[in-house]
């Protein structure tokens, strides 16, 4: 059991789990809201939290400026949809001059990106994830239930244009859905400096049957690219805390990665933490155990204190999630924690 009384002299700058993993990057969600409503993510009537439960912009940077006292450098901010949150731009100014973060990052669905893409660079902002999970207007409707793919290709554009660089695209492969589009997908690294990252779907509380029956494996879509646009080489020097696994086409300007969460975990080497939009620091993407940051924040904990109480509930994440046991996480949808 790891002490739970230390002095303030005695504060790590850095957290450490019981594996010895140092974990460095703190995934901050906005926002439960979303402007979209996709199948594999949440139900088309989904219920957002009273915006009274929420993180305000203040909490947001204390917690952050916590964080990053205890060795966070690297930040993503994700919802919900991080853009539809008022202020956006303003929050990841102050968290740009905060000391320590090195690393501002966004994952969006882009559908704001065209207004948003260079105030979001001028305040810090690096680079963007984008979903873009089909380039059919017609399936980009049924699969985000009410989404125009013109305005993300607007917003990809647009980022690009504001220097958030590189382009990376996230798409979830549904079987019934898209896995007959991966092959356009990867064509767009071809003409194009994008890393397109194929993320294995993973399953989510009311949608954990949805998304079991759905699921396709990184083995079966990196297959299908293969048997179509020839064979793909590792790209070398890849990142082990970066869970996709990048390769390239022949002659190819961009990358092609594989998320492989179901079929090949990459527990070992994670680095991360999640801070729900209601202030629960969350260990594990596909666990339910969460820590609750903003009830004694609100409540007039020391900082010191806190800091403490964080060392102490990270120092239990856990080694990995337990979907091989069907065990699923149940208390939150994907939108709750930011992904």
């Amino acid at each position: 059991m790891k002490e739970q009384h230390r002095s303030t002299s005695e504060i790590p700058a850095q957290i450490i789990d019981q594996f010895g993993r140092r974990l460095t990057y703190l995934r901050v969600s906005l926002t439960d809201v979303c402007n979209l409503r996709c199948v594999y993510c949440m139900p088309e009537d989904m219920t957002f939290r009273p915006r009274r439960e929420l993180m305000s912009d203040d909490e947001i940077i204390t917690i952050v400026r916590l964080m990053a006292d205890l060795g966070i450098n690297k930040v993503r901010l994700t919802g919900g949809e991080p853009t539809v949150r008022p202020n956006v731009v303003e929050i990841v100014r102050q968290i740009a001059h905060i000391p320590g973060i090195h690393d501002i990052a966004m994952t969006t669905n882009a559908i704001l990106l065209a207004q948003l893409a260079e105030p979001l660079a001028r305040a810090g902002l690096r680079r963007v994830n984008i979903s873009l999970d089909t380039l059919d207007p017609k399936k980009f409707r049924f699969i985000t239930r009410w989404g125009s793919l013109d305005k993300v290709l607007a917003g990809i554009e647009a980022a690009e244009a504001a220097g958030l660089r590189p382009i990376k695209i996230n798409a979830v492969v549904t079987r019934g859905f898209n896995d007959d589009e991966v092959v356009e997908l990867a064509k767009l690294t071809l003409d194009r400096a994008w890393d397109i990252r194929f993320i294995e779907l993973m399953p989510f509380g009311s949608e954990a049957n949805f998304a079991q029956s759905a699921v396709v494996r990184s083995a079966e879509t990196q297959e299908k690219i293969e048997s179509v646009l020839g064979p793909m080489q590792p790209v070398p020097g890849h990142d082990p805390r970066d869970p996709a696994r990048p390769f390239r086409l022949a002659g190819a300007r961009g990358t092609i990665g594989f998320i492989s969460s179901v079929s090949e975990p990459f527990c070992d080497s994670c680095n991360r933490l999640r801070l729900t939009a209601d202030g629960k620091l969350r260990l594990c993407l596909l666990r339910d155990g969460e820590f609750d940051i903003l009830t004694p924040l609100r409540e007039g904990m020391k900082l010191t204190e806190l800091k403490h109480a964080i060392l102490d509930a990270a120092y239990y994440k856990p080694w990995g999630h337990q979907l091989p046991d069907g065990v699923i996480p149940q208390s939150r949808v994907m939108s709750q924690i930011g992904g």
